[in-house]
């Protein structure tokens, strides 16, 4: 699914515009520490990753989320109504500090396997960029 969206061409794409992205960031680091320890995240032209230690019900995280970044990001696009995000999230548990350290490396060379960018760090709407503690708590 995620090579799917990586190099997807058509559909929207509106968190390829900074102000849309820097918004959607702000609204990640808002929520952390109250709602979540936040480890790594990017957010990718057309969907973001997120690894996060929950502290409420992560229902409860993603709605928030997206109902904040959806108002202010068709604000932003002078859209009335129309659907920011889709409806289904994918979440999964991490079980060890090896799959975490695997998964904070996958989000992060995300824009790197989709020929955004050659390093991670290059790419401004990332935690490589705007670094994290990166532990797992």
């Amino acid at each position: 699914m995620d090579h799917l969206l990586d190099t997807a061409t058509t559909g929207p794409f509106y968190l390829r515009r900074p102000e849309i992205a820097e918004m959607v960031i702000d609204a990640i680091r808002y929520r952390d520490p109250g709602h979540y320890h936040l480890h790594s995240f990017v957010v990718m032209p057309n969907h973001v990753h997120l690894l996060v230690t929950p502290r409420v019900p992560l229902s409860q995280i993603m709605q928030s989320l997206k109902r904040f970044t959806a108002r202010k990001g068709n604000l932003i696009l002078g859209f009335t109504g129309q659907p920011f995000w889709q409806d289904e999230n994918f979440d999964r548990v991490v079980r060890n500090q090896r799959e975490f350290n695997r998964i904070v490396s996958y989000i992060e060379t995300n824009p790197v396997k989709a020929g955004i960018v050659t390093t991670p760090e290059e790419f401004p709407f990332s935690s490589a960029s705007r670094p994290l503690a990166t532990q797992l708590t």
